[in-house]
């Protein structure tokens, strides 16, 4: 069965090797986690890829990653279709968009693949600054503020940041029960047929007869443990 596109949404994280696809920086990490009516299904993409060029200092200090660890790692023409795959039409979910979509379509235009667009992307460090103005936006300060476990982050390896970043965008949505709802709404066509089945009486204007209100008093009697006289 194919699961409709409003329903699948993409938390996309990279690494890469600097912070200039225009000065030949490469990715070199890339993950997805699975998002279902925004739950979690277990289902992720990762894969390290060989950029052919050198990791900065920087970047290695940051992700973890050295030159060593991508070595025998494929090429990223290697991997785009798997890649490609597994998101599919589905909307991606990125913190600070702007940062990975230029690194994918930098990638992507190499190999002849369609590139991504910045506007059907849905950017959690835009969300974060509209919800909480004059904060830093980072995923740090958001797994702080959310209350999320981040003890596992020791370096920003993509598949972690990927599950954090889930977390903090079901909390931005307004936690894990935003989409969830125990009440249907009914249509007003539904309504109607509803207000259908009761038949209408107009109001008594004279008080119960006596027989009633003893009636009444008998009924109250077999109530057990009444509220009223609680």
């Amino acid at each position: 069965m194919t699961i409709p596109k409003t329903v699948r949404e993409i938390v996309l994280d990279t690494e890469t090797t600097g912070l200039s696809p225009e000065n030949g920086d490469r990715i070199v990490d890339i993950a997805c986690v699975e998002l279902i009516n925004h739950v979690q299904t277990g289902n992720t993409y990762q894969v390290y890829i060989n950029p052919q060029r050198e990791m900065s200092e920087d970047a290695t200090a940051i992700s973890g990653i050295t030159d060593e660890m991508l070595a025998d790692k494929p090429l990223f023409h290697e991997i785009a279709d798997d890649f490609l795959n597994f998101v599919g039409d589905s909307t991606l979910v990125i913190h600070n968009a702007k940062f990975d979509i230029a690194f994918l379509n930098s990638e992507l235009s190499r190999v002849s693949r369609p590139l991504f667009n910045l506007d059907d992307v849905i950017d959690t460090l835009e969300i974060s600054r509209r919800k909480f103005p004059g904060i830093s936006g980072s995923l740090d300060f958001l797994c702080r503020k959310f209350e999320i476990d981040a003890s596992a982050r020791v370096t920003h390896g993509a598949l972690i940041d990927c599950k954090l970043l889930a977390e903090v965008y079901i909390n931005l949505l307004g936690g894990r029960q935003s989409g969830l709802s125990f009440a249907v709404e009914e249509s007003p066509v539904i309504q109607k047929k509803h207000r259908r089945k009761h038949k209408a009486y107009e109001m008594r204007h004279f008080p119960p007869s006596e027989d009633e209100i003893l009636a009444h008093r008998k009924f109250l009697e077999k109530i057990n443990g009444p509220l009223w006289n609680a």
